[in-house]
């Protein structure tokens, strides 16, 4: 599977220009592409305002996510600020070329910054199927809690759209192909760069790493659109020659207020 990660920029709370950006950087793509994977909060910024800009399922910014599915015959995949039943979430869509879709609620809120105030939590995790691949969804903040990710042979790829400051860059880079190497799985991860309404900074690194931890790609502060392929037919190999998720440990996983 070809996947494109595209990091860049993200205007404030400004849907409209955002939505352009990644419109001209997939439009600058001539790879075949079969995923593409976008920042978290791509449309607006990882704001604690979410009663500015957060959208319904049925709006603009899911709307633009399926039309851009169907019309370049890929998977569109980010996170948006969803507006339902009154409350907030920060909603991991994953829409298909067909129109179909699926979505994961960000389980693990970042309390450091306020997040738990303003949005709900999701409680299970979700793993789409996708061209023969069972896709771990995960955003940001999940990435430090490798229970809640820990593969009990149900998938074999696992995504990350974030927004990681860079002073905690280092731990972003340790997590990803820790992440790849515990759970034999293909990670794509997508950071966004540049600065945010609360002059918080962003260095990128967004990364494709391999099922044994190799870095296929990894795209610095650098803007645009890159690309790079998983082999699903390599990762299944692997898993046979090394079945080390054979050995892994059975555990119950209950949520904080269990």
């Amino acid at each position: 599977m070809k996947i494109a990660v595209i990091p860049f920029d993200i205007a404030w709370e400004s849907r409209e220009i955002n939505l352009h950006i990644i419109d001209e950087s997939i439009a600058a793509c001539h790879s075949r592409v079969d995923l593409w994977l976008l920042p978290e909060m791509f449309s607006s910024g990882f704001s604690m305002s979410p009663e500015h800009f957060a959208t319904a399922m049925d709006g603009p910014v899911v709307a633009w996510m399926r039309d851009k599915a169907k019309h370049t015959k890929a998977a569109v995949a980010g996170t948006v600020a969803i507006v339902e039943a009154g409350q907030y979430f920060n909603r991991f869509v994953f829409a298909r070329p067909d129109g179909s879709m699926e979505w994961y609620d960000k389980k693990h809120l970042f309390s450091y910054a306020g997040e738990d105030r303003y949005y709900s939590a999701g409680k299970e995790r979700v793993i789409v199927e996708y061209q023969g691949w069972r896709i771990l969804l995960q955003t940001c903040y999940d990435l430090r809690f490798p229970v809640f990710s820990r593969n009990r042979n149900d998938f074999d790829m696992i995504l990350y759209p974030a927004n990681w400051p860079d002073t905690r860059a280092a731990h972003w880079s340790a997590l990803l192909p820790a992440r790849a190497i515990e759970n034999q799985a293909c990670v794509a991860a997508v950071n966004r760069i540049g600065s945010d309404g609360n002059g918080l900074r962003y260095q990128g690194d967004s990364m494709l790493v391999n099922f044994d931890g190799q870095i296929l790609l990894h795209t610095g502060d650098a803007h645009g659109t890159f690309t790079g392929d998983f082999d699903l037919e390599a990762l299944r190999h692997y898993r046979q020659k090394f079945p080390f998720l054979n050995d892994a440990d059975d555990f119950e996983l209950k949520g904080a207020d269990s």
